[in-house]
């Protein structure tokens, strides 16, 4: 099964400013993404490109269309109507953003049985889906 791709962990691997984090974040991409053995969703292409971009971020206007454009590429889910209410219910569940909870719901959808970021509870298993700070 596919691990799913939190935006963080995107960010990270374009981000040569973060010493201790890209390596890690780089690897997980390579290894997982750009192989064809991992899953995003179109929430963590918008998060990307709105964080990379943020305050100068660490990519330039077209640095960060040009990474989106290639994040596209790989297994990517859109939002719709069940993962919304899902998340909504499932915010009260976990006690996390409506965000996270969006994430976290396109995780199950994709099948994923890893979610890599550093925005939840390390070790969490979540319907059967662990959890996993690549950080740590």
């Amino acid at each position: 099964m596919p691990p799913f791709f939190d935006t963080n962990i995107l960010i990270y691997s374009v981000d040569r400013d973060e010493t201790v984090k890209s390596g890690p974040a780089s690897e997980l991409v390579e290894t997982h993404l750009v192989r064809g053995n991992g899953a995003i969703s179109v929430q963590v292409l918008r998060e990307f490109y709105s964080a990379s971009r943020r305050l100068g971020g660490p990519l330039s206007e077209e640095q960060a269309r040009e990474m989106v454009d290639y994040f596209a590429t790989f297994r990517t889910l859109s939002e719709d109507v069940g993962m919304v209410l899902g998340a909504a219910r499932r915010t009260g569940e976990l006690s996390i953003s409506f965000w996270d909870a969006l994430i976290v719901e396109a995780a199950l959808k994709s099948g994923a049985d890893r979610l890599f970021t550093e925005d939840l509870q390390h070790g969490q298993v979540i319907e059967g889906m662990r959890v996993e700070n690549p950080f740590l």
